[in-house]
Formats: structure tokens, C-alpha cells, sequence
């Protein structure tokens, strides 16, 4: 269940993404929020920190709460999240089509990534991400059905990381991941609501469980003019 600061911040996430509030406007303050959510000051001063954090405003002396420009969207570099759960942080509209979902033996390319046998049967997955009825993301996934057994379409139309975590029990740890930009390819077009570049970003990540085993591998390809991938770096002294 979320606590009350959180469904503010979603709250106001969607009405700065439906333009509710405009870059530059500010949002109405803390007493007029107090009322409008009835919410005690220190619950409307959580979810404000919240959303200056991830980029959406920036608190100025003397004027309030300012609303940054936020038609691209924020994606974490580092940290390994489902689409779903970045659905809910970012408070996103967001959809998933899955366009692909089969079975088949693994060729010497996915073996050498999965580190598994030539001819292992793996689960492949392909899915657009839809948000605010633009098609900006196409996830083609590849995972070792051994360790990620009963996956089903459905499964796939929500959260594939819950199920791996919730059901099956098993602990996912770490990524590693490659950040590029192409041209887009024939499926990219005919998949993708693309902009007048015919540029996608493509992230392209190998998932591993906690014993340090690869169970996916994903090819992340992402509308260019959407997006800019983001990280939090912090200076060991």
C-alpha cells in the first residue's frame, strides 16, 4: 500500500505530464496543497522533495515550487527495475502490448550471451511500451526458461520481475549494460511511433541472480527524442 506523500507525488506527476501545470508555472503552495489533498505539511513536503529529486521541480526563493521541463523522460542508467515499477516512480501512462511471446532453441549468438548451451530452449519476448498513447519503447527480451520456468504472455504483460521474485522465488541482483545510439531498423519503424531523426537509443543489458548467473538478456530500443537516460554518481573521498 503506498503511503500518502507517494500518491501526491504521483498525483502531481500526471498533472505536470497532462500539462496541468506548464514548465515555468509554479505549483499552487503548501497551504493550497494542505487543503487540496488533505494532507497534514510535513506529508505535502515529502512528496515536493520527491519530485525535486526526480527532475520534475525546482524549489526557488521567493517563488515556490517551479515545474521543469519534463517532456523527456527520465530513465535511471544504473539499478535494475522493471518497466513497471518505473511506470509507478515516474508516474508515467503507460501500456504494454506484447507483440511476441515463444519458446525456442538457443543459437550459438544467445547461448554465448545466456552462457547456456547451443540449443537450450529459451523464452523469447517482445513488447512495445506505450505511454501517453505513443509507442516509444520496444523490449525484446530473451530469457533461460530453466531458470524462469511457466513464463506465460500474460505473465509478460505485467511485471516478469515480480513473477521471477514472487513466485518463483529467486533473487535478481545485477546488470550490466550498454548504452547506444542507431539508426532505426525496418522493425524499429513499424513498431515504433518514431520522430523525423529515424534515431533510437538502444540499451542493451545482461540481468544476472544472485549467485551471479545470467537468466536475461534484453535489447531496449527507445524513441531518441523521448528520453534521456540519467545516473546518480557520488565522489568517494
Amino acid at each position: 500500500m503506498k503511503n500518502k506523500f507517494q500518491s501526491i507525488y504521483q498525483a502531481l506527476i500526471q498533472a505536470i505530464n497532462s500539462g496541468v501545470y506548464a514548465p515555468g508555472e509554479t505549483l499552487p503552495s503548501e497551504n493550497e496543497l494542505t487543503e487540496m489533498f488533505q494532507a497534514s505539511r510535513e506529508t505535502i513536503r515529502k512528496a515536493l522533495k520527491m519530485l525535486s529529486e526526480h527532475g520534475y521541480i525546482q524549489k526557488i526563493q521567493g517563488r515556490g515550487s517551479v515545474v521543469l521541463d519534463v517532456a523527456r523522460l527520465d530513465f535511471p542508467v544504473s539499478g535494475v527495475a522493471s518497466f513497471q515499477e518505473l511506470n509507478e516512480k515516474l508516474g508515467l501512462q503507460a501500456k504494454t502490448d506484447v507483440v511476441c511471446f515463444t519458446a525456442v532453441k538457443a543459437d550459438k549468438t544467445i547461448a554465448k550471451k545466456l552462457e547456456i548451451e547451443t540449443g537450450e530452449q529459451v523464452w523469447q519476448v517482445e513488447r512495445i511500451r506505450l505511454i501517453d498513447g505513443e509507442r516509444i519503447i520496444l523490449d525484446k527480451d530473451t530469457f533461460v526458461s530453466s531458470l524462469v520456468p511457466g513464463l506465460t504472455k500474460d505473465i509478460c504483460a505485467g511485471s516478469i520481475y515480480a513473477y521471477i521474485e514472487k513466485q518463483l522465488g529467486l533473487a535478481i541482483s545485477f546488470a550490466k549494460k550498454e548504452i547506444v545510439v542507431e539508426a532505426a531498423t525496418e522493425e524499429d519503424q513499424a513498431m515504433l511511433d518514431l520522430d523525423e531523426s529515424g534515431r533510437v537509443v538502444v540499451v542493451r543489458s545482461y540481468t544476472y541472480l544472485d549467485n551471479a548467473v545470467p537468466f536475461q538478456y534484453t535489447e531496449s530500443r527507445h524513441r531518441a527524442d523521448r528520453f534521456r537516460f540519467v545516473d546518480f554518481a557520488r565522489r568517494n573521498p
